[in-house]
């Protein structure tokens, strides 16, 4: 037996079978694997479905004992490393068995369409949500099954192995972009016969690594994990700015907004510092699509009109630029000082950020709604990415927010949220509650300890006044509507509109420099 490497992990082995199912291959293979990595040193668990209704019961009464005790969740993890993994039965299940094959020949029992789970879903999410864990490994993940919901759920990283998935495997062709789709997620696949790395490889393209189901296969799983947690970003902290972060004021940043720079929105920017002001917040991004100007113009002018509300620091406003590659997504440039011209690649864009002392952050990932990097061209980037939005209330589709989510979490990147205003009335609706900061490496290590706070908004009401500023208005109209709004901004400022003293905004031209340099 090979020698265990030297760092430990925390594991859980998926199956779709029921554990009690006898002379079952794949339950066996995750027997013995799992037995041999917790032998190793590794923490493991065994999630599967159960025909006992009893075993499910007793499962999540653990669950929840252990999230109500000192060490949470975690501590079913404990003891699980000395070659007796925990076996957690997460649903209970009504089987069912293989049709006749073609050909006439019976259904084997040993590879029978993996049993349908009952009320799995909620278990597989509040466990996975609350353990931490290094790595999810799932057995079969073809879905309906248990393997199939905790891929879903998994804020790890993810292994997927196919034994002999040639039955179920005409069941997906039907939906074949949606499981390629979802087979993304994976960060790694193993095949255990060079038969079904074939198969698969056909018809779910992908690099399928053979691992048989011999007594090397821990070892080779092994260096897999250890592969795959080498991408992992760093999360050690600089204790000794750790120590003078602890003693900043606690404030509220945006990191993701527009102005009237952006060829679609009509916000100027004094406006959208007066809104932003009027929020509470101590910091805002302003990531003009391709440009940098309506950014530039509002630190300039935050940085005159003084402290607001009166007695705090001048608001902190990060040069940003929301950039349009060429055919890759977009990615936003923060604590920039040029303009990055659209239509580079993304890995030459990440690079000239870099070049000017920015942070590369990725913003609305996996959104199809917007242009973004695909998982495989996010992947080619992922050591140079410093931070990746997971939370943007104008992605129509909650579930994309909560995919960032799992990607930020499950490779350890500092994790970042922004309204994405186009309009002054969409500010607000999230920020990041974090220590203050002084340029961009105390931002990144501010960030990794900040809190996301949301708040509710209509992302309908948001959208259509973004289209009536903008679509909807004639060009001559918004210089109209402009003037209007900063009048009445200056009427306030100066007094007469009796919200505070502050000196009316003067609109001239942007100073150079940088928040936080």
């Amino acid at each position: 037996m090979a020698a265990p490497m030297a760092d430990s992990f925390a594991i859980a082995h998926v199956t779709p079978y029921p554990w009690e199912a006898e002379d079952n291959e794949v339950n066996d293979h995750v027997r013995r694997v799992a037995g041999e990595l917790s032998r190793r040193g590794h923490r493991v668990l065994v999630l599967a479905p159960s025909r006992s209704q009893e075993r499910v019961r007793a499962s999540r009464r653990a669950l929840r004992a252990a999230r109500a005790g000192s060490g949470g969740a975690a501590s079913l993890l404990d003891g699980t490393d000395t070659g007796t993994p925990r076996v957690l039965a997460v649903g209970e299940v009504l089987e069912i068995r293989s049709p006749t094959q073609p050909g006439g020949r019976a259904g084997n029992a040993r590879r029978r369409p993996a049993a349908l789970p009952i009320d799995v879903r909620r278990t597989v999410e509040e466990l996975l949500g609350s353990v931490p864990l290094d790595f999810v490994h799932v057995h079969e993940p073809f879905a309906p099954s248990t393997s199939g919901a905790a891929l879903r759920h998994s804020r790890a990283l993810n292994v997927g192995s196919f034994h002999s998935p040639a039955e179920r495997l005409l069941s997906t062709l039907v939906a074949r972009r949606f499981v390629e789709s979802f087979f993304g997620r994976l960060d790694a696949r193993v095949a255990s016969l060079p038969e079904t790395a074939e198969l698969m490889n056909h018809h779910f393209p992908g690099d399928y690594e053979l691992v048989r189901d011999d007594e090397g296969a821990a070892a080779e799983l092994e260096r897999i994990y250890h592969r795959l947690a080498a991408r992992r970003h760093s999360t050690a902290r600089d204790p000794t700015l750790a120590r003078a972060l602890a003693r900043r004021p606690l404030i509220d940043v945006d990191l993701h907004m527009h102005t009237d720079h952006s060829y679609d929105c009509a916000t100027p920017v004094e406006v959208l510092l007066a809104s932003a002001g009027e929020q509470g917040l101590g910091a805002i991004a302003v990531t003009d699509h391709n440009e940098i100007s309506g950014a530039l113009e509002a630190q300039a002018q935050a940085e005159r009109s003084g402290p607001h509300p009166p007695l705090h620091p001048p608001m902190k406003v990060i040069v940003g630029e929301e950039v349009k590659t060429a055919g890759e997504g977009e990615v936003i440039g923060l604590f920039i000082e040029e303009r990055i011209p659209r239509g580079l690649s993304l890995a030459d864009t990440v690079a000239e950020i870099h070049r000017q002392g920015g942070l590369v952050y990725v913003p609305h990932p996996f959104d199809r709604m917007h242009s973004v990097p695909d998982y495989e061209h996010l992947l080619e980037i992922l050591d140079d990415v410093d931070a990746i939005e997971v939370f943007n209330p104008r992605v129509a589709i909650s579930e994309f927010n909560e995919e960032a989510g799992r990607f930020a979490a499950k490779y350890r990147v500092a994790a970042g949220a922004g309204s994405d205003s186009h309009v002054a009335q969409g500010l607000g609706s999230v920020r990041i509650r974090m220590r203050d900061f002084d340029g961009p490496t105390e931002f990144l290590q501010s960030l990794r300890d900040a809190e996301i706070v949301t708040r509710p908004s209509s992302l309908l009401y948001v959208q259509a006044l973004k289209f009536l500023q903008t679509r909807a208005t004639p060009r001559s109209a918004r210089r109209a509507s402009k003037a209007r709004r900063l009048k009445r901004l200056n009427r306030v400022r100066s007094g007469r509109g009796g919200r505070g003293g502050r000196a009316p905004f003067k609109g001239t031209p942007p100073a150079g420099g940088q928040a936080g340099r």
